[in-house]
């Protein structure tokens, strides 16, 4: 098996990478800086050269023949503050590099194209809608992360004109040791100043780094899966919640609570990633058999933290 991961330098695509040669598949990575990302990823990835926004660049022939082409690039969604240019990049460099390897796709032979598309996506596409557990037959939210997820995997849908099976994994997130959105969850109760955050009502939607690998695999393996694919645990939870379990792992106290002003004074509209609420349920994972290996938050922060 050959797979080809777009944007794989970071977090979840060296793990991705390292699952999959242990797999005894071969593993390309597309990347802007071969040399830095060479040095991260583990041994045995072969990393190279692309530009996301040119789909003629010499990249394109490593998506021939390939079992799947994994997109996970993107500007991170984490870099504060949101300004308008900041909100255009974090837009522009999914969208671009999604149509870009679409673009690609399609210039190849068809019995040179991938047989699969992996694209990643977000829980935002539900944010607010939390009445009941979002499936992924439920309707999408109408807020900014939302209209960029639906555009997101708008831009890899016309793939699946091409022959090529289309799945978009929205993932929660990301619990794993040395996880970027682990470190912010968990420094204001390592600094003894951990609470509910804006009422704590809100929900959580996350998934162990290991399940978010074991769902990249399914989606790898089952060729029965088409769209939407929720990428999260079984078992979201409320802010508050979330608050005390950070605090019990972590041996601390977590019964600071911070208001909802002053994170949006502070924030401004990226303070969405803290006040939103998603409340989301892996229903089609379930469905196909898939076990997780850490349901339970408690766990995947104990193995993480």
């Amino acid at each position: 098996m050959r797979i080809v991961i777009a944007g794989g330098s970071g977090f979840i695509g060296r793990a991705l990478a390292g699952t999959i040669l242990a797999d005894g598949a071969a593993v390309a990575v597309l990347t802007r800086d071969p040399v830095a990302a060479g040095r991260r990823l583990p041994a045995g990835t072969r990393a190279v050269v692309w530009d996301g926004r040119d789909p003629r660049g010499a990249w394109a022939g490593e998506l021939a023949r390939a079992d799947a082409v994994i997109n996970l690039a993107g500007a991170t969604i984490g870099h504060w503050p949101w300004t308008p240019g900041r909100r255009r990049l974090i837009v522009r460099s999914r969208i671009e590099a999604t149509q870009a390897l679409v673009s690609a796709i399609s210039g190849l032979p068809p019995a040179d194209r991938p047989a699969s598309l992996l694209n990643a996506s977000g829980t935002d596409a539900y944010e607010g809608l939390d009445d009941e557990p979002a499936s992924e037959a439920t309707p999408l939210a109408d807020t900014f992360l939302a209209r960029l997820c639906s555009a997101w995997e708008a831009a890899a849908a016309p793939a699946e004109a091409l022959g090529v099976r289309v799945v978009c994994l929205r993932q929660g997130v990301v619990i794993g040791r040395g996880a970027p959105a682990l470190r912010l969850l968990a420094l204001p109760t390592r600094l003894f100043a951990g609470g509910p955050i804006g009422g704590g009502r809100q929900w959580f939607s996350w998934v162990d780094l290991a399940d978010l690998v074991g769902l990249y695999r399914l989606a790898l393996t089952d060729t029965s899966l088409h769209g939407a694919l929720n990428a999260t645990a079984p078992e979201p939870l409320q802010q508050a919640d979330l608050a005390r379990t950070v605090g019990r792992v972590l041996h601390r106290p977590a019964r600071l609570p911070t208001p909802s002003l002053p994170v949006r004074l502070v924030l401004g509209g990226m303070a969405t990633l803290v006040l939103g609420s998603r409340r989301v349920v892996p229903t089609r994972a379930l469905a196909a058999g898939y076990v997780f290996v850490r349901p339970s938050l408690e766990a995947a922060l104990r193995a993480a933290l």
